[in-house]
């Protein structure tokens, strides 16, 4: 949820402060600065909460610490290159790639109950699915608007 605010609250202000400085209202841009500031927000829970988020990743995965931090370093690098107008298409094909390959890792944390923040096996289980899926699609269609389509 928290992720989804930040999304929203930067999108509104983007749009104002791009309106009050250029004199136009940029949507794409405001979008990729939004998801920018999304990306760097949920990037410092890699490191804050790399216990927890570990716990995600299905058994088979080695490394599960080194890809936690390994991802959050590519939210951060997804951040920049979002904002770098020549990166803004390539930064967004293979963000929309990224999101696609965390699904399968919040559907195993769903069913195994992983409450990343606390890093116990008492999350909220299956029905957090119920919003995460429609926010990853959310987050894949507002990246693709904002970063490739225009």
């Amino acid at each position: 949820m928290k992720p989804l605010i930040v999304l929203f609250a930067v999108f509104v202000i983007s749009i104002a402060a791009i309106k009050l400085i250029n004199g136009v209202t940029d949507i794409p841009l405001a979008g990729r600065i939004a998801m920018a500031a999304m990306l760097s927000f949920t990037a410092i829970g890699h490191f804050a909460f790399t216990k927890g988020m570990s716990m995600m990743l299905p058994d088979f995965v080695p490394f599960k610490t080194e890809t936690i931090y390994l991802t959050g370093l590519i939210e951060i690098a997804a951040a920049i290159g979002l904002l770098i107008p020549s990166l803004k298409h390539i930064t967004g094909w293979l963000l929309i790639v990224f999101f696609l390959l965390l699904l399968p890792a919040n559907i195993y944390a769903a069913i195994k109950h992983v409450d990343y923040q606390k890093g116990t096996l008492e999350g909220p289980g299956i029905t957090y699915l119920w919003f995460r899926l429609p926010l990853q699609l959310l987050f894949i269609l507002w990246t693709y608007l904002s970063a490739i389509r225009f």
